[in-house]
């Protein structure tokens, strides 16, 4: 599978005096949570939560900052989140993907809604039958 990214848009969930970003993330359904760089988390003014511990790809281990709340949104679907203050460019995992229920295309390196929900997110509020 080759690398996708998407325009996605970014906003201080809890101060609508500022403006809106749209960002080139790169989409990546191995990691969890949205990840963004540390001039970003300013432009947004988004106030520190907390720190997490993550794992990056190389096995290493690093303590960052946990900010938000963020809203993201994409082809008109919109969902509230934290982010990872890490790296240098958004990078949009699977949690807000799923929240947004968003697919990704690999033949065509694309994200797009899910066509099976065309109209509003659709997601499981229980556990799957065996």
């Amino acid at each position: 599978m080759g690398i996708v990214h998407a325009l996605i848009g970014l906003a201080n969930a809890r101060d609508d005096s500022l403006q809106p970003m749209e960002v080139n993330a790169l989409v990546d359904s191995g990691a969890l949570h949205l990840c963004i760089p540390q001039h970003i988390a300013n432009q947004l003014k988004l106030e520190k939560q907390s720190e997490r511990a993550v794992t990056l790809a190389d096995g290493r281990e690093q303590t960052v900052d946990y900010v938000g709340p963020v809203t993201v949104s994409f082809e008109g679907r919109k969902c509230l989140t934290g982010a990872l203050v890490l790296g240098n460019e958004a990078l949009l995992g699977a949690i807000p993907m799923e929240d947004m229920d968003l697919v990704i295309h690999p033949s065509r390196q694309n994200l797009s809604v899910n066509p099976a929900s065309p109209n509003i997110p659709m997601s499981l509020a229980k556990g799957l039958q065996r």
